[in-house]
Formats: structure tokens, sequence, C-alpha cells
């Protein structure tokens, strides 16, 4: 009983923890560039699998890897939800016939106005050539400027923000809801920049 007494509240806190940790929340680690600037490569976030997801949540998704042959996270955003008809036009989005404003593209787009992200990219040549080839800031998987999709019902159309360099629905298609692991709610790390993420 004195075990219990001292031990059973200390107990039953880590099993609620880790029961959180199963069901309810999880840390992802962002790999790669494709949400610039709004997520950096390697920063850590803490997601919900429990979120109803909405248009524009930034989500992490499960994705088959052809190249090294397994499933791993991926961290888009949302921008096309079950049935949707979403059209891109020299960079505006119109989702169901409706233009429809994307604030979170405004730094790299104006970026992409100066220089085709020249600057931004010296880290790696083979994203300024991509940007030096692109007619825009969003294109389809060909190329063009203006595409359209539909998107089916029970299926998520996911896009990086930096969509220059993004793999995302463009080439590998709708995801299921089964395949959306829960919606990046937190930033824990670098410290600088730990927060909500809105």
């Amino acid at each position: 009983m004195k075990f219990l007494k001292e031990w059973g509240p200390f107990a039953l806190f880590i099993a609620i923890i880790l029961l959180l940790r199963v069901y309810v929340w999880q840390p992802v680690l962002v790999d790669g560039h494709s949400m610039d600037p709004t997520l950096a490569d390697k920063e850590r976030l803490i997601i919900v699998k429990t979120a109803k997801i909405q248009r524009f949540d930034i989500v992490v998704a499960k994705e088959y890897d052809e190249t090294e042959k397994k499933e791993k996270n991926i961290v888009k955003r949302v921008i096309g939800m079950p049935g949707d008809t979403i059209t891109f036009n020299n960079d505006i989005l119109l989702i169901n016939g409706k233009a429809t404003p994307e604030p979170y593209l405004e730094e790299y787009q104006k970026k992409f106005a100066e220089d085709r992200l020249q600057k931004t990219y010296t880290y790696n040549t083979f994203f300024q050539r991509l940007a030096q080839d692109a007619s825009a800031f969003t294109i389809s998987a060909t190329g063009e400027t203006k595409f359209t999709v539909t998107v089916p019902k029970g299926q998520y159309y996911l896009m990086g923000d930096d969509r220059i360099i993004s793999n995302d629905s463009r080439r590998v298609g709708t995801f299921a809801k089964k395949e959306l692991v829960g919606e990046a709610k937190f930033r824990m790390w670098p410290f600088k920049k730990i927060g909500v993420l809105k």
C-alpha cells in the first residue's frame, strides 16, 4: 500500500503519457526543403493524430518511396479536400471556381519574380535549374502553368509550400484519409522558433 501511495500517481502519469503518445500525438522530423520557408529541413514537430483535417492544414502523410522501397512520412499542406476541383492558372489558385489566396507562398513567389530563386537556392544547383526552367512558381508535373485536378471523394490533394522542388500530389497523386497520420500543430525545434504552427 505504501508503494502504491508513493508511486501510484507517478505510474498513472507515465501510463497516460504513453497512451497519448500512441493514440493522440507523435513527434515528426521535417526531412528536406519542400515546405520552405514555412518549415525548414531538420525542424521537429508535434502532430495530433486525432485532429480534424481542414483545408490548408499542414499534415504528415504516409508515402511509399519507390527509390528506397519503403514507406516514409512526408510533411505537406492540404490544398484540395475530397470532391474539390482545383485549378492553378499562372500562380492563381481557384478552388471550385473561386480564386483563393495563398499567403504562405508570398515570400518565395516574390523571390521567384526577382531572380527565379537563384540566391535562395545557392545550396543546390539542381534546384536552381528547376527554378530557372519553371514558367511559374506553381506548375504541373509536366511544366504547365495552367492545370486542373478533381479530387476524388475520400482523397486529399497535398502540396509543399516550395512548389518548385516539392514532390507532392502533382506527381504522386492524391492521398486517402487513412494515409494522413495527423496535423502538425507545434514546432519544438529549433528553440528559437518553438511554438504553435499557424
